[in-house]
């Protein structure tokens, strides 16, 4: 049997579970774990469950022990470290002319390495600065280069929705997105009207596309001509998730009606054709 909890590494955004190796832990309190980067702290943020050996599919990272007054007080210097470095390691790039942008620094608890985490619009020659780095703060440097989606999910920020950022509250992996599913959404196409605080289309645009796409199949596209109870038209516009076409009748006049009352022209032709057929062949 393991004891699991899920901690919140500092730096990262999502919990992952430990392995508590029975040590008495509660939400809320500090722990020092075993990372991929080294040891950290973590904040404990759920009650501790305990679960058969076989249904964890691969071994658990450990919980070292629960953090003392003194950890705290040594995470609170690592903190003023980490701001100190970050200033460093900013007046060097811009000394150094490199294109590339800091956007966090993370150092072990153990301060035995230290991420300066960055973006970039390509390939940067960034030996000189970590030796720089190296030599400043006596620890190890590794320089790791993120794209701008996940700057902003470390960044964190309210989206145009009024929410926190998908990537910081739920969204742990990115999925393309494409122009094509705003404009299958019927979405104003201005890069403002769509983009995230990232500069890059919202991850949203992809949460409900595969409904917009099967609706969409069963209505009259752009422009076309259709019939409707009140006659032919043209269509203007669609709300696809009220299932309303707006469309331009005849006389010029516009108007919004169901989709279920709305044919294609062929379509309304087609069904015209094999009315005429049927009675002919009834009157026979």
């Amino acid at each position: 049997m393991i004891q699991i909890v899920e901690v919140l590494i500092r730096g990262d955004t999502f919990t992952d579970q430990y392995d508590t190796q029975r040590i008495p832990i509660k939400p809320g309190e500090y722990c020092i774990v075993e990372t991929s980067i080294g040891i950290q702290i973590g904040r404990v943020l759920s009650e501790s469950r305990v679960v058969k050996a076989r249904c964890v599919e691969e071994a658990l990272p450990k919980v070292i022990r629960k953090a003392s007054e003194s950890d705290l007080e040594i995470l609170n210097r690592i903190e003023i470290q980490e701001k100190e470095a970050a200033a460093y390691c900013r007046a060097r790039i811009r000394e150094l002319t490199l294109d590339m942008k800091l956007v966090k620094v993370i150092f072990t608890f153990d301060r035995s390495r230290g991420l300066f985490m960055f973006t970039a619009e390509g390939r940067v020659d960034f030996r000189e600065l970590v030796r720089d780095l190296a030599s400043q703060f006596k620890t190890r440097i590794e320089m790791r280069q993120i794209g701008i989606r996940d700057e902003a999910r470390i960044l964190g920020g309210i989206g145009s929705c009024g929410n926190p950022l998908c990537c910081v509250t739920f969204l742990r992996d990115f999925h393309p997105v494409s122009i094509k599913m705003a404009k299958d959404q019927g979405l104003s196409l201005i890069p403002s009207k769509i983009s995230g605080l990232c500069g890059r289309l919202m991850c949203c645009l992809q949460y409900e596309h595969a409904h917009y796409a099967e609706q969409v199949k069963a209505m009259p596209k752009l422009g076309k001509r259709v019939m409707t109870p009140r006659g032919e038209g043209r269509v203007r516009q669609l709300n696809i998730i009220r299932n309303l076409i707006l469309v331009e009748l005849a006389d010029g006049e516009v108007e919004e009606f169901s989709g279920a009352d709305v044919k294609a022209y062929h379509v309304y032709l087609e069904e015209m054709e094999a009315g005429e057929q049927d009675q002919e062949t009834a009157e026979i």
